[in-house]
């Protein structure tokens, strides 16, 4: 990959310094493509000398995608949103990408998705991944998607939102408590996408899913935080009837939950046992034990002094 000019969309976010770093490490250069260039200049120091870029393009807005991705060898598109117009940013803006990835005769797209993606999908997210998808196949028939589940890390906002919420209440709801999660690593999913752009001929054309190597129901999760963090509360399982209750106030401030992540919890959100995914792209993923303790310690009563003591 030395030399070679990847352009990432939505490059600043929180999946996004970490593709970034890996492509960087790689030899690569890399063009950072956001609305608001500015917000992502804290990637520069990753680099060397002239081996980042940065530019503003918005995936509804054509004219931009089509000056950020003009050179470029690869794409990586991995803007997303969890709220909002789906229709126009998943799949709308999905096909921009992916179009001007194709006039500009780039080589090699990789498009982030979701496990759970499917057009039928009774969630407006999960259907506008699945049209996202079949947008970005129209347009370019070799893209390589990814579907990661659930991506934890450093700065993400799953496994911090619920450790917050752990150290801060003795009594946890928890809804959908057997629904069943793979969360992956965040550098684990920035690997994939550079192995999809190295090794064109393994990964052009196909759809990966990407779980990490524990799978966990959303209660044994929330208990695996809270012995990480050193946290006893006591956790109360909803019924679907109260949960569903909940979720018909999603729209109100403060919501702890909308009505379509209501009906994403539905689902296990799992590889499918014939999907393809991290072993063919030659990668081995991290477990939760291995890296999140080393930041969920900030939640423990004492921080990391209260980690030493307990040792």
């Amino acid at each position: 990959m030395n030399d070679k000019l990847v352009t990432v969309i939505g490059g600043g976010g929180f999946l996004g310094r970490y593709v970034a770093q890996a492509l960087m490490a790689r030899g690569a250069r890399v063009r950072i493509a956001q609305r608001d260039p500015r917000s992502a200049w804290f990637l520069k120091s990753l680099g060397s000398l002239g081996q980042t870029q940065f530019v503003g393009a918005d995936v509804t807005k054509p004219e931009t995608v089509a000056h950020a991705v003009a050179g470029s060898d690869a794409v990586v598109n991995l803007v997303g949103i969890l709220s909002g117009d789906f229709a126009k940013v998943h799949v709308a803006g999905a096909r921009v990408v992916a179009e001007a990835a194709r006039a500009a005769g780039v080589e090699t797209l990789v498009h982030m998705s979701a496990i759970g993606a499917d057009p039928a999908s009774t969630s407006a997210y999960g259907r506008s991944k699945g049209e996202g998808e079949a947008a970005v196949r129209a347009a370019f028939p070799t893209a390589t998607i990814l579907r990661p589940s659930i991506v934890f890390g450093r700065e993400d906002q799953f496994l911090n939102r619920f450790a917050g919420m752990i150290a801060s209440a003795p009594l946890v709801p928890v809804l959908r408590a057997q629904t069943r999660f793979q969360p992956v690593f965040v550098g684990d999913v920035a690997d994939a996408v550079a192995a999809a752009i190295a090794n064109p001929d393994l990964a052009a054309g196909k759809t990966f899913e990407l779980g990490g190597p524990d799978v966990l129901t959303m209660g044994a999760l929330l208990r695996w935080i809270a012995q990480a963090i050193g946290r006893k509360p006591t956790f109360l399982e909803l019924p679907d009837a109260i949960g569903g209750l909940i979720a018909m106030g999603g729209a109100l401030p403060g919501a702890p939950i909308t009505q379509d992540q209501w009906k994403m919890l539905q689902l296990d959100n799992v590889v499918g046992s014939a999907a393809v995914g991290f072993a063919d792209l030659k990668i081995s993923p991290t477990p939760l034990d291995a890296v999140a303790p080393t930041w969920l310690v900030r939640y423990r009563r004492n921080g990391r002094f209260g980690a030493r003591a307990a040792a």
